[in-house]
């Protein structure tokens, strides 16, 4: 390192939740890699060490006495005189619990400071802390820590800016959702007008309790261009090149690397999804059923996330009329390179009937269904593997609550049939699966995608009156929402899915309120008196 000129290297990178150890070695071999190419300064995500905001962990004194013990130790190699480190956990001050950045330089912790806006984190149990002056380098450049939702607003950057900083640098946890990648860039792009500082933002990549972190983090210049961009989806190491001209720290264009969206996008975070459920689970693999089209985009999801030798299929033989046929199933296992049971459910069926009559209990309204659910748990247990339950956003009515995960639940019908499409002839990154798929199609017949529809827009909220009068049956819809009522139970049952949009609320809560259909209301004006505004018999305080 020179007077005039640093290397900061990105270590976007997948710490694991609740995994001190394994992050350790993360952050090691991260450091190792970024010594041998220069660096001078090595930035990790948010939480790099903890991985995680759960509140069930952080409150835990032995979780918060690893986190404080690893910073130390890993304080202490710094002293070789190799890179410096700037990295998240959750730090304990006297009483209160903070979510912190501590920069480690020379054998020693130089420096922690704490996030501010901790609203956005619902579970964990951070205190905010004060607003933060800059960070001394090396006597080189004074460096302005952003942490988490600091970045939403001007309040945290300009008091950086406004108390010296030369060097914003922003360490997210943030998770994908569609449309969220320009939303960060014009976030960040508004906070380096305000300060005219240049802006590193760099996130994790991996599991999360509210979603996926989908990576994607780049660095903006003070002309507000952008000088790097790291791919979404996957780990990286980047090394920056900064030099200081008239009066302001430069970064030397770098690679930026195009990024998914759009279906692509959609299709590497659930991808991603499903092979970080698996890295903290028991099982080896994962079993799924052949059986409609959202099973076929499960596998297929599977198979690019584990590798084709961790994935087990089954079709269930008279376990769902009007799915895939024998042939079908088998040659969608063929091209995703499977193995394929093909298990009969007529006797399993009758078996759970003749237990239930023997009790003298009255039989299940649907045998097969419960013979199936049976079943496939059954398989899973005994193969030790995950069971997936791969299931349409608007699927969960009337259906069991069975499996560990649902790759797919975000998705509905329509966007699973884009999804299957696109990967016949398109392959992300770090897949391993085959280049291309040659699966039939499945398609939804006009009064599914009638339901679907439907379903969809009660969801979000719409009156009944107006998708009537968008073109459906008002007795049709009129069913369909005591249907969505009716199923709330079982999907808060339902295994988990994989984040991709904000509007989680599929079905309400139950409550007694029933749209019956009135055309929107027309308020009388001239009833109100005083609301709001002077007047009136009444004084609004």
């Amino acid at each position: 390192m020179t007077e005039r000129s640093f290397r900061l290297a990105l270590a976007q990178t997948s710490p694991l939740p609740g995994d001190v150890a394994g992050n350790v070695a993360m952050i090691r071999a991260a450091r190792a890699r970024a010594a041998t190419a220069g660096a001078d300064l090595v930035l990790f995500p948010a939480a790099a060490l903890a991985g995680t905001s759960s509140a069930a962990l952080l409150r835990r004194p032995a979780f918060l006495d690893a986190c404080r013990r690893a910073c130390e130790d890993l304080a202490r190699e710094t002293a070789d005189g190799g890179p410096a480190l700037l990295l998240g956990l959750p730090w304990r001050e006297d009483a209160s619990l903070y979510a912190a950045q501590a920069l480690l330089d020379g054998g020693l912790i130089q420096a922690v400071r704490f996030q501010v806006a901790v609203g956005g984190s619902v579970s964990a149990p951070f205190e905010p802390g004060p607003l933060p002056g800059p960070v001394p380098f090396r006597g080189l450049l004074r460096l302005g820590l952003v942490s988490g939702d600091d970045l939403a607003d001007e309040e945290v950057p300009e008091c950086l800016a406004e108390t010296g900083a030369e060097l914003l640098l922003s360490s997210a946890a943030a998770v994908y959702r569609r449309g969220g990648t320009d939303h960060r860039l014009n976030r960040s792009v508004a906070r380096v007008v305000e300060t005219g500082l240049p802006l590193v933002w760099l996130n994790a990549v991996g599991g999360g309790e509210e979603g996926i972190c989908d990576g994607a983090s780049f660095v903006l210049a003070a002309d507000r261009s952008l000088t790097h961009q790291l791919p979404a989806f996957r780990d990286a190491l980047t090394v920056t090149r900064w030099t200081r001209r008239g009066g302001v720290w430069v970064c030397e264009p770098g690679e930026a690397i195009p990024l998914e969206a759009g279906d692509e996008a959609d299709y590497a975070a659930c991808m991603l999804g499903l092979r970080e459920h698996l890295r903290l689970a028991p099982e080896t693999g994962v079993l799924v059923e052949f059986n409609d089209e959202a099973s076929l985009l499960g596998s297929a999801l599977a198979v690019d996330a584990l590798g084709p030798e961790r994935v087990a299929a089954v079709r269930l033989a008279g376990g769902n009329p009007g799915g895939l046929a024998a042939t079908e199933a088998e040659a969608a296992a063929a091209a995703l390179g499977v193995s394929l049971r093909a298990i009969p459910v007529s006797e399993v069926a009758g078996a759970v009937a003749e237990a239930l009559t023997a009790a003298g209990l009255p039989g299940p309204r649907d045998a097969t269904t419960a013979a199936r659910t049976a079943l496939l748990s059954a398989l899973a247990r005994g193969m030790g593997r995950c069971l997936l339950a791969p299931a349409a956003r608007h699927a969960t009515c009337g259906l069991e609550a069975i499996g560990d995960l649902n790759p797919v639940g975000d998705l509905s019908h329509t966007e699973i049939t884009r999804l299957l499409d696109l990967r016949r002839r398109w392959k992300p990154a770090e897949a391993l699966g085959p280049d291309s798929l040659s699966m039939g199609a499945v398609p939804q017949s006009p009064q599914a995608l009638r339901r679907e529809a439907v379903l969809g827009a009660l969801a979000a909220g719409e009156r009944v009156s107006d998708i009537v009068a968008a073109g459906h049956e008002a007795s049709a819809v009129m069913a369909l929402q005591q249907e969505a009522r009716a199923a709330a139970a079982v999907a808060r049952r339902a295994p988990p899915s994989i984040r991709l949009i904000d509007q989680q609320e599929a079905w309400p809560v139950r409550h007694g309120f029933v749209d019956d259909g009135e055309p929107a209301h027309r308020p009388d004006e001239a009833l109100v008196k005083g609301v709001g505004r002077s007047g009136g018999d009444s004084i609004d305080f």
